[in-house]
């Protein structure tokens, strides 16, 4: 008897395949002679639509909704309906005894795979693969440790309640919008407070008045001292104050009132999760979200240099420690070799900032794996994104970075300057970073770091110059990707209820393996565009956090249902209650909407008229290019920008069309006349075209 293992990509698959040594090749799948392994293609299977359970649903009516199906059901998704019928054949094999689950190891692996063997009625056993790397012995261990099936039922619970809920809230508020404002309008229980977090920052900036203040300075030779009042403020909001202090200070010598040395000591960065490593990536080489989460799959599964992508932990467990001398070795190459060999000098002690293991739950952070690396197969972009993989897997081995920092004060006539300046006395991991690791945004009025000589209190010194400086304050900055992760992962200062943010801390908008898609959908949508490396709001963003109800656009209810889940798959909720939350939740949205009086405006007019119904249509991206959609959404007409009139590409095919159109519409009443001396008017305006 054999074992059925079901991979989620071909790929996948193919390496497992050799792996568990199948090497008879058929359409579908692998076999061999104790495994037979195939894959689904990401999902197989998925929630039926609407109009599965009623016909009439096919139509966009508000007086159909809210639709709260009493049992979800599942269907075949029709594109990869031959790789399921594969799937389901080999189910029925009676040689086959039970089946290995070894798609990705998180939430929507696991649904993948219980909704392919729910709608093939697969009743034997099963059990799990659960691996954190793609490399050959990770793959050799997970199958001589494989799990019991059952002990994931509470991920698979937690899947199915996320798939629901999206269904629910976000089919029946699609629905409800662009029914009660005749436009194409989306909204969701993640996607609608992100893009609300970008339409308030923006209207923070709208609204942002700047005022002018001045700062001072005195230069006392070999270093600088930035003025500061009793209380630590370094701005003047009166030009005539800055001139009277400067009055005051004119013809006076500095004294040194205060000299301050202290140790300090800072630990190295905790290793990547995937926001972390998003957030980086951003910063540093500009790449979208899904750009880092796309390269960042490709080093796992093709190169398998990095172990698994969709992890929300920044630590590793304590069964992994043994393994990374062997890991630090296989990174012992090119720009790293010299990094690696003072740690493999000596016995590896990593503290509890990167050994922790109340802090992993499903997967470890991301880190490199045995695999030897060889830098020459990689592209650009999977360099990149690999040497920030590498380079803090190894500062995290590496002691603090320590050194001195000296405050100085020096007083002119009674007013206070301060100076800050550091000596360095072990680099530390930074000697490994990149680049020095970028740290929060300092503040306007923050001490600049300088080289400061020794000085002695009580010494005297001479004010070489005083100067003010003018500046302006400042808005809040637009949401780039790296910021809008940050707020999306921490959306507790969004929360007014106190005890609600604190017992927010953990959970956030989405996870870190569905925020990337969530930005792509705003971008999508055209809800927000890109201006270099800032997210603005577009006018129909903007209108449509104006539309949907308050509960939806607020981070607290997205962020309760995230908790929900996180307790479900951890088996401290059930999905019953979860979902008739869900349910009444999605009924009061659709209630809410349709009381709504307010009014939306299209602002992608074309200067295009629609040739069924003559409205000017509206400019939309499509799949495949930009796209003409008729703003009636019963009149319903699409058609490609580049194409005539008529939806038609200039050709004999298109006239003929044409006229086939202007005989089927000319005897069908005055709209249909109307219709057809359109048609005629385009063909003849075509042929006139052509003579010329």
């Amino acid at each position: 008897m054999k074992a059925l293992v079901l991979a989620e990509k071909p790929s996948v698959a193919r390496e497992i395949a050799r792996v568990l040594k199948c090497n008879i090749k058929n359409k579908g799948y692998i076999e061999g002679q104790q495994f037979v392994v195939t894959w689904a293609l990401g999902h197989l299977v998925t929630l039926a639509e609407p109009d599965d359970y009623d016909i009439k649903y096919k139509e966009w009516r508000l007086e159909d909704l809210p639709m709260l199906p009493t049992n979800m059901k599942l269907k075949v998704i029709r594109q990869t309906s031959h790789q399921f019928r594969v799937v389901k054949n080999l189910m029925k094999r009676r040689d086959l005894k039970e089946l290995v689950i070894a798609t990705d190891a998180g939430r929507e692996g696991e649904l993948v795979a219980r909704w392919i063997m729910e709608l093939a009625n697969w009743k034997k056993p099963f059990k799990r693969l659960w691996i954190s790397s793609q490399t050959d012995d990770a793959i050799r261990e997970g199958f001589a440790n494989l799990k019991a099936g059952q002990s994931y039922d509470n991920l698979y619970n937690a899947a199915v309640c996320r798939a629901e809920a999206d269904w629910l809230i976000g089919l029946n508020v699609t629905r409800a919008l662009t029914c009660k404002f005749n436009a194409q309008l989306t909204a969701g229980r993640v996607q609608t407070p992100t893009l609300a977090m970008i339409v308030n920052r923006e209207a923070e900036i709208k609204q942002f008045v700047p005022v002018d203040y001045w700062t001072i300075r005195a230069n006392f030779g070999d270093y600088f001292g930035d003025w500061r009042d009793r209380n630590g403020n370094s701005r003047i909001f009166e030009y005539t104050q800055a001139e009277e202090l400067i009055a005051k200070l004119k013809g006076h010598p500095g004294l040194v009132k205060d000299v301050r040395t202290e140790g300090k000591s800072e630990p190295p960065p905790l290793a990547y999760d995937l926001t972390e490593l998003q957030r980086d990536a951003n910063k540093r080489y500009g790449f979208s979200a899904q750009k880092t989460l796309s390269v960042l799959q490709d080093l796992y599964e093709q190169h398998k240099l990095v172990t698994y992508p969709r992890t929300d932990s920044r630590y590793i467990t304590t069964d992994l420690v043994p393994t990374l001398p062997a890991r630090l070795k296989s990174i012992t190459v090119g720009p790293y070799a010299g990094m690696v060999k003072p740690l493999l000098q000596k016995p590896l002690k990593p503290t509890r900032r990167f050994v922790d293991n109340s802090k992993v739950s499903d997967h470890h952070a991301i880190i490199p794996t045995e695999q030897a690396l060889q830098l020459a197969h990689l592209k650009t972009d999977e360099k990149n994104l690999y040497d920030l993989i590498v380079r803090r897997f190894i500062a995290v081995l590496y002691p603090p970075y320590r050194y001195d920092q000296t405050t100085l004060v020096t007083v002119i006539n009674g007013e206070s300057f301060y100076s800050r300046g550091r000596v360095v006395k072990d680099k530390g991991w930074r000697a490994v970073t990149a680049r020095q690791e970028e740290k929060e945004e300092a503040k306007e009025d923050s001490l600049p770091e300088q080289t400061l000589t020794r000085s002695q209190k009580g010494d005297s010194k001479q004010v070489v110059d005083l100067k003010i400086n003018k500046s302006k304050t400042k808005p809040p900055a637009r949401y780039s990707e790296a910021t809008l992760l940050t707020a999306m992962e921490s959306p507790g200062k969004f929360i007014d209820d106190e005890e609600l943010r604190e017992s927010m801390k953990g959970s956030g908008l989405g996870t870190p393996a569905t925020r990337a898609e969530i930005i792509e959908k705003l971008l999508y949508n055209n809800y927000i565009e890109r201006q270099g490396k800032e997210l603005v709001p577009t006018s129909k963003g903007m209108q449509l956090i104006k539309l949907v109800d308050p509960a939806l656009k607020t981070p607290e209810l997205t962020a309760k249902w995230e908790q929900r889940l996180t307790n479900i798959a951890r088996g401290k909720e059930g999905k019953t209650e979860f979902i008739a939350d869900i349910r009444q939740n999605a009924a009061e949205l659709v209630k809410s909407v349709i009381a709504d009086t307010a009014v939306y405006k299209a602002d992608n007019v074309s200067k295009t008229k629609c040739p069924l119904c003559g409205k000017y249509m509206l400019q939309v991206k499509g799949k495949k290019g930009r796209m003409l959609i008729c703003q009636d959404r019963i009149c319903g007409h699409r058609q490609s920008e580049k194409q005539d009139d008529f939806g038609f590409k200039s050709s004999k095919k298109a006239s003929r069309i044409n006229q086939k159109l202007i005989s089927q519409y000319s005897d069908k009443g005055s709209i249909g006349q109307n219709l057809g001396d359109l048609l005629k008017a385009a063909l003849s305006k075509e042929n006139e075209a052509k003579k010329k």
